[in-house]
């Protein structure tokens, strides 16, 4: 990926990614990157409210509370004023079950017969037998998670990394990125939550779940090579179809997304395949900023960095108080010491191999604030402004490789006042960051050492 940009980028530098994923064409000034959670609550409302024909949401779990509320009763309406409104909603079964009140009660307004909705719950095959019965609410999300997060109205799109709950409407960074009338990639991403929404269960108005009576297998009574294998098949041929359906010309846009996906219960890795290729091809002494909520960048990724890449790498992670997990309870209270754990490990390797300066760490800290940002910004050599970025649901972490259902939607654009937009955005989540400077006197219990140790590829 030898780029010869001065914020003036050839498109054409970086078409090898349409061997990875379907690439459409947009318009740079249709795409905006928001800038708070609330503006994204905001933005949600706002397009529910005005939405004609179609709202389509993937999510891990919707919350609890009343702004949560206030957005179901928004589409209630926005149902109850357009009968042509169909609505569909794609979460995570376990996460979206957990506890008497559930993402799932709170989705019965809007499962009224009379309304076009349907609402689906992925539940991963890998959860099942002796190892669904024995492990508990919460716990059980280890071991796989449906987490793209993906909101539609009509034809327009918000990609984020954030979840529907008062957290990330409030104060809990994270990325949203919203592309105005760009129907095919919207159309795309419809159909492929429609796809996984027949694997998955579907909601009723009795909070019951129900299979699918088109999709003969069930996520974790028929044996999982069966299931994998059929809803490999089915995913890869949707993928397949549109990479070809659709290809695209740098010579007649100025901005062009590829959607991947990262689907590990069915061997579908085609956005870690692209995310390490992206590292090892950057042109040498480019940048690229890297940031995740959680901490734990798997082997594949660690070796191109170490080894492959001669790119500069700017890491940004959650410092300990602003991790997600600080204030939970049991075991899981823990984590953010394991995360750590992780980071100081990764920091001393770099130490050891002398790639200080080439390689930096940042952590991320603001009072009152939890971090949950992800996504790349890659600027060439003898750049100043980023020329792609990646936004999406990976933290680019082992889980997202080896557990979880992501999606990430890279932009590569040759637009300047684009390319300006997303340096404000990365320098605003920047700005509530410090160089990384281990502690030396941190030490993990014996036991969190042992744990990432045995379960590594589950954080």
């Amino acid at each position: 990926m030898t780029t010869n940009c001065s914020n003036n980028c050839n498109l054409s530098d970086f078409k090898w990614l349409q061997k990875f994923g379907p690439s459409y064409s947009v318009k740079a000034e249709n795409i905006t990157a928001l800038k708070s959670p609330s503006e994204f609550y905001r933005t949600l409302l706002d397009r529910c409210r005005t939405a004609k024909r179609r709202i389509v949401i993937a999510s891990l779990y919707l919350g609890i509370g009343d702004l949560e509320r206030d957005l179901v009763n928004t589409i209630k309406v926005a149902m109850e004023n357009r009968r042509e409104l169909s609505v569909r909603v794609l979460l995570d079964a376990n996460r979206g079950s957990r506890g008497k009140v559930s993402s799932r009660t709170m989705l019965m307004p809007i499962m009224n017969p009379s309304f076009d909705c349907r609402v689906f719950l992925y539940h991963t095959p890998k959860l099942r037998g002796l190892l669904r019965l024995l492990l508990p609410e919460r716990y059980n999300e280890l071991i796989g998670i449906q987490h793209m997060k993906l909101y539609m109205f009509d034809d327009s799109i918000i990609i984020s990394g954030a979840n529907l709950s008062q957290d990330y409407f409030t104060n809990r960074q994270d990325r949203y990125i919203i592309i105005e009338d760009c129907k095919l990639l919207v159309d795309f991403y419809i159909g492929l939550v429609e796809l996984l929404g027949r694997m998955s269960f579907q909601l009723t108005n009795k909070n019951t779940l129900t299979l699918d009576p088109t999709w003969e297998h069930h996520p974790y009574k028929s044996p999982y090579k069966t299931y994998a294998s059929e809803a490999r098949k089915q995913l890869i041929e949707y993928y397949n179809t549109h990479i070809i359906k659709y290809p695209t010309s740098e010579n007649v846009t100025d901005t062009i997304v590829y959607p991947l996906i990262e689907f590990p219960p069915f061997d579908i890795h085609h956005d870690s395949q692209t995310t390490n290729l992206l590292m090892c091809n950057a042109e040498p002494g480019s940048t690229m900023h890297m940031a995740t909520g959680y901490f734990n960048i798997p082997d594949i990724y660690i070796d191109t960095m170490f080894q492959k890449s001669l790119a500069n790498f700017k890491i940004l992670f959650s410092h300990p108080m602003a991790n997600s997990f600080q204030q939970a309870k049991g075991p899981a209270g823990f984590i953010p010491t394991a995360y750590s754990y992780l980071t100081n490990t990764f920091h001393s390797k770099i130490e050891q191999l002398k790639l200080h300066e080439r390689i930096t760490c940042f952590e991320y800290q603001r009072t009152g604030w939890t971090f949950h940002s992800k996504g790349l910004w890659y600027t060439p050599n003898k750049s100043e402004l980023p020329v792609l970025t990646a936004v999406g649901s990976s933290n680019y972490g082992a889980r997202s490789l080896n557990c979880d259902l992501e999606s990430q939607l890279i932009i590569v654009t040759n637009n300047q006042k684009l390319q300006q937009n997303f340096d404000t955005e990365k320098c605003d989540i920047f700005k509530s960051t410090s160089l990384y400077i281990p502690d030396g006197a941190f030490k993990a219990p014996l036991w969190v050492r042992f744990v990432l140790r045995m379960f590594r590829n589950y954080f």
